[in-house]
This record gives structure tokens, C-alpha cells and sequence, in this order.
């Protein structure tokens, strides 16, 4: 726990699903800047876990890593019960564990479609699920991680943006349910650059150049979007955040 008592987060415990690497890492680091103690799953990245939780710890804060496929739904909560206890409690959770493929429609098998919803939706929702009521104890906050794809359809990701879609509502419902005691939000990226190849830099430059801000987002720019929902009044809730650079306006 920092002892920073003037951090916005300080004395506050946090779960980051997929927190290893790319966005899930980038807001762990910045939650754990804030004073936050956080605790993060992997699922094959358990090196770069290591190294992050360790970087965590830099901060000043307690920093834990835990293995947890959110694909398996018997492994969820037993995963969530080891964080809870590893941090001494839970005041915030953050859905970030997320699967991504590009698939022509036609294309889209079954068993791609239901392992998209395995991650994307019921993997969020198993989780809440498992912290909800130590959530409930402390008054705490969920904020989920979403996408543009699921506010705007993508031809070639049929099931990517239908599960997106599907964890926005999960949001609103779950701010709802859990109302008055916890507050859901979602952070919806636009287009990324993480620095990997996985997006040409063709593709990239193109978005760039569709966005009003002029540029693509970063991973910065969605973590400091969770460490708003994390820390802004909690009268705040069900709200689905675009951070897109307003691309979705064009």
C-alpha cells in the first residue's frame, strides 16, 4: 500500500484482467502511479507478467500476478477470490481481458464466435460476478474495456463487435444492478497504435488521417481514461466512453 497519501488512489486495491502486456499493463502502471495496490491475471504471458508486477511494486505499491483463463468458467472466481486475498480487499475492478481477430464473415466458425463471447462478454460477467460483493463492501467501481467496434460495425469482425456490443450492455446492466453501491463504466478505444505489427502501419496512417485529432490512440490514452472512471464522482455510472480521437463521429 503507497503511503503517498496524496495520490488519488492511495489505500485503494485494483484487479486488471489481462494486465500482462498492451493496454491491460499500460493501466496497471497507471493505476499503480496513482497509489493504487494492484493485482493483475495473465493467462500465457507469464514473463512479461512478472516483469510488470515487478514495475508495479516500483511504484511503491503492492503489485501481484495470478494466472486465470477467463475462458475456463470454473476457474473465474476461485481467480478472483486469490486476487481479493492477495490484496487484503477490492475496490476496483477493471474488465480488460479481451479477445480480437479479423475474420471475413463467412468465414467466422462457431468456435471463433463462442470463444469471442467466452473472453469478451461472459468472462467480464463471471468476473463481476466474483467480486461483486466485496465490491459491494467498499463501495467500489468496475470499469470495463471496450471498443469503438462495438458502437460501430466492422465487416470483417462479425463477432468481435457483437461481443463489444454485448459488454457495453453488460455495463448499463450492471450499473444498474449493482447500483447504489457500485459504479460501472466502460473506456471504448478507437484505433490503437500499440507498436506492433498486428496493424500495418499503412492501416494505421489511414485512420490517422480519418480522426479529427489527427493521430491514432495510445495505450496512455486509455488508462488515463479508467484512472478518470476510477476516480471521478461516483454518481457517474453506465456510461460508454469513446476515446477515439472522434473517430466515431466521422
Amino acid at each position: 500500500m503507497s503511503n503517498r497519501k496524496d495520490l488519488p488512489l492511495s489505500g485503494k486495491s485494483a484487479l486488471v484482467t489481462g494486465g500482462a502486456r498492451r493496454i491491460g499493463r499500460e493501466i496497471a502502471l497507471v493505476l499503480a502511479r496513482a497509489g493504487a495496490d494492484v493485482a493483475i491475471t495473465y493467462l500465457n504471458s507469464a514473463q512479461e507478467a512478472i516483469q510488470t508486477a515487478a514495475e508495479i511494486k516500483g511504484f511503491g505499491v503492492h503489485g501481484v500476478a495470478l494466472r486465470c483463463d477467463l475462458r475456463d468458467a470454473k476457474a473465474i472466481s476461485p481467480g478472483a477470490q486469490q486476487a481479493i486475498s492477495q490484496l487484503g480487499k477490492l475496490d476496483l475492478l477493471v474488465n480488460n481481458a479481451g479477445a480480437y481477430q479479423t475474420r471475413n464473415f463467412g468465414e467466422i466458425s462457431v468456435e471463433k464466435w463462442d470463444e469471442m463471447f467466452a473472453v469478451n462478454v461472459r468472462g467480464a460477467f463471471l468476473m463481476t460476478q466474483a467480486c461483486m460483493y466485496e465490491l459491494r463492501s467498499h463501495h467500489g467501481r468496475i470499469v470495463n474495456i471496450g471498443s469503438l467496434g462495438g458502437i460501430r460495425p466492422w465487416a470483417t469482425h462479425a463477432h468481435y463487435c457483437a461481443s463489444k456490443a454485448a459488454l457495453h450492455m453488460l455495463t448499463q446492466t450492471s450499473a444498474k444492478a449493482l447500483a447504489p453501491e457500485v459504479s460501472v463504466n466502460c473506456v471504448a478505444p478507437g484505433m490503437i497504435d500499440q507498436g506492433e505489427s498486428a496493424t500495418g502501419s499503412e492501416t494505421l496512417e489511414r485512420f490517422a488521417e480519418k480522426t479529427p485529432m489527427q493521430r491514432n490512440g495510445t495505450a496512455t490514452d486509455v488508462a488515463q481514461a479508467v484512472l478518470c472512471f476510477a476516480t471521478c464522482p461516483d454518481f457517474i455510472t453506465g456510461q460508454i466512453l469513446a476515446v477515439d480521437g472522434g473517430l466515431a463521429l466521422t
